[in-house]
């Protein structure tokens, strides 16, 4: 493939998300004293991820996912405690937590050589810019995307539109979508008009819609999809004035 603008999605994908979720639970859930169970993580994990798709789908907005799921979490397990308040705590947790990705630093830092490499992704702005700066990430992105400042989500349309319209030069023939997420990232690239690249390190199956230009398991598997030679040493920060 030969592209010039690289649209990486964060979580999961670059930043792992897991890891720090985890983490910033575990820490939370200390603060408040209490008890934090693998019960309790399952639930969170498939209601947190359902109340995103909701948002995805732009049936409720991006107040409702935050300030829900730890309301509804501790009423399901008659925790006495408010589920608001612990939002804000976990959230200021999960801002101090820059878990990579395997490979992650040296495929953007090779990769920022020969392309033009943007963030997109939903989620919260300081916490997202705070977790690249932290992770590392940040210098070799040319800008950084985040849902909560362009005022729509992935896989919207209005997303993309915003976001390209602020990259110099921009040409979707030459772009492609990175990302793990078939609904968020793949979709969203495919209704921007812009190749994709499925981040499927589990090697799951597609079962929805959304068409997947190219797949790979390994974020190094980027360097023969994109013609490229890794190098020992990434190039030297670009964006370090950025927050």
């Amino acid at each position: 493939m030969k592209k010039k603008f690289l649209l990486f999605d964060a979580d999961r994908t670059l930043l792992d998300f897991s890891a720090s979720e985890r983490k910033s639970l575990q820490k939370t859930f200390a603060e408040y004293g209490l008890p934090f169970s693998d019960e309790m993580y399952q639930y969170h994990l498939v209601n947190n991820a359902r109340l995103w798709e909701n948002y995805e789908k732009g049936l409720i907005d991006r107040q409702a996912v935050l300030y829900c799921r730890f309301v509804q979490l501790f009423a399901h397990f008659h925790l006495p405690a408010d589920g608001i308040a612990f939002e804000d705590s976990y959230r200021k947790n999960l801002t101090h937590s820059y878990d990579l990705m395997s490979d992650a630093l040296e495929v953007v830092q090779n990769l920022s050589r020969t392309h033009a490499l943007y963030i997109v992704t939903n989620g919260v702005s300081d916490t997202q810019k705070n977790r690249m700066k932290g992770s590392g990430l940040n210098p070799y992105f040319r800008d950084i995307f985040i849902s909560e400042d362009i005022g729509s989500q992935k896989p919207q349309k209005e997303f993309f539109a915003r976001c390209l319209a602020r990259i110099p030069d921009f040409d979707p023939a030459l772009s492609l979508i990175i990302g793990d997420s078939l609904t968020s990232d793949i979709l969203g690239g495919n209704q921007a008009g812009i190749q994709t690249c499925w981040f499927n390190p589990t090697g799951e199956e597609n079962h929805t819609a959304a068409k997947v230009d190219a797949e790979i398991r390994h974020l190094k598997d980027l360097y023969p999809l994109l013609e490229v030679t890794p190098e020992k040493q990434g190039k030297p920060a670009i964006m370090e004035e950025q927050a």
